[in-house]
């Protein structure tokens, strides 16, 4: 059965650039009143931004490069010893992780649309970050998607750290698009695309992996895979409690918001809300079959999810404390999700902020400050910070 579409809500802005105030709706009485802060602009499409200490930001930037940005705003150089990579497309430097030791290790993790024979695909990749901040030291790729395809499509490529009992266990989890021309492989366990892989922070497969049995592995199961039947995963987080959430974008209509168990199917091509480009049904047309999962929450038509983050400050008031928080590339709004319990439950109503931001969200998270941060997709991207007004 199909869900209930949420009703959209409005909620105030004010928008702050460069030092210019402008209203652009009316309040509500139970929604914070917020504003935009720029942090840095001039980002060559600019696609993940981390946080590193001292109040600086660490930013991909889709051609290849890396960048600091200092509190002050200040755009580093680009820094040496990135991979390389295939630009092109929606293809190119996307995510980054810094390491949950990192203030002692320097470790971060890069993923990216990597070059080869016969084309392209996703890979992620261990780096050191160097003391002075102008390089990365100790490059070394820890998983590449097979097979490489000839295409610049569906990348999908989040990164998450795994965790147990709230503390880090050593795994990494990474999305991987199914590259468009090749949706049919998503549901098929010999190959990477249109799956969610699981990997050790060296590189090696956890024993618990779902398919890294010896009876899966003789069907040609890739143990890797942690759950398949995925269509381009541009949304990754882990909540507090330990649940994995991850967003992907439908076709014509049917983004989804999936909450990620162990070896499960999610169903792309067999089962979408969505439709092909232009109009007429995806195989059957059907939108549930036994043995595949449906989504926690969609959206027709489609926003184009694309960055996720769940807030655990008090800096926009309790009430927003649990609310998971998408950007949205295609309306260019960061949307707020209330469940029906503090990081978990069903999505109970919807609301869209910075609805006349005007600008394309490529990455949204809460920074160690408590306030959320957001990058906006064009060749002069910005780094804006959200505050309550």
């Amino acid at each position: 059965m199909k869900r209930t579409h949420h009703v959209w809500h409005s909620v105030s802005l004010w928008l702050v650039t460069l030092g210019s105030s402008v209203a652009l709706a009316q309040a509500t009485p139970a929604a914070p009143t917020l504003r935009v802060e720029v942090v840095a602009t001039n980002l060559q499409s600019p696609w993940a931004v981390a946080f590193l200490p001292e109040g600086r930001f660490l930013v991909t930037e889709r051609p290849g490069t890396l960048r600091v940005v200092e509190p002050n705003g200040t755009v580093s150089t680009p820094l040496g010893g990135v991979p390389p990579v295939a630009a092109g497309g929606q293809g190119g430097l996307l995510d980054v992780l810094l390491d949950s030791d990192f203030a002692k290790n320097r470790t971060l993790y890069l993923c990216y649309s990597e070059p080869g024979a016969g084309g392209n695909s996703t890979a992620l990749a261990r780096a050191t970050l160097a003391e002075d901040r102008g390089s990365l030291q100790d490059v070394k790729v820890l998983f590449s998607q097979q097979p490489k395809v000839a295409s610049s499509a569906h990348f999908g490529c989040r990164i998450a750290e795994g965790r147990k009992a709230g503390q880090p266990e050593g795994t990494l989890f990474l999305t991987l698009g199914e590259r468009f021309s090749r949706k049919e492989d998503a549901q098929r366990l010999d190959n990477h695309l249109g799956k969610l892989i699981r990997i050790h922070k060296d590189g090696t497969v956890p024993a618990d992996n779902p398919f890294n049995t010896p009876a899966a592995r003789r069907d040609g199961a890739l143990p890797e895979i942690w759950s398949y039947g995925h269509r381009n995963p541009q949304g990754l987080v882990l909540a507090p409690d330990g649940a994995l959430w991850e967003h992907e974008h439908g076709p014509q209509g049917g983004d989804e918001i999936n909450l990620i168990q162990r070896g499960r199917n999610y169903g792309w091509p067999v089962i979408t809300y969505g439709e092909n480009y232009g109009g007429g049904k995806i195989g059957a047309g059907i939108t549930a079959q036994t043995g595949m999962e449906q989504p926690l929450h969609y959206w027709v038509p489609s926003i184009a999810p694309s960055g996720m983050a769940f807030i655990t400050s008090e800096r926009y008031g309790k009430a927003w404390v649990g609310n998971l928080v998408v950007g949205s590339l295609k309306f260019g709004y960061l949307a707020r999700l209330e469940l029906a319990a503090p990081f978990s439950g069903k999505v109970l109503r919807e609301t869209k902020l910075l609805p006349d931001l005007g600008e394309r969200v490529r990455d949204v998270r809460q920074g160690p400050d408590g306030l959320l941060y957001l990058l906006t997709d064009s060749p002069n991207g910005r780094l804006l910070r959200v505050l309550p007004r």
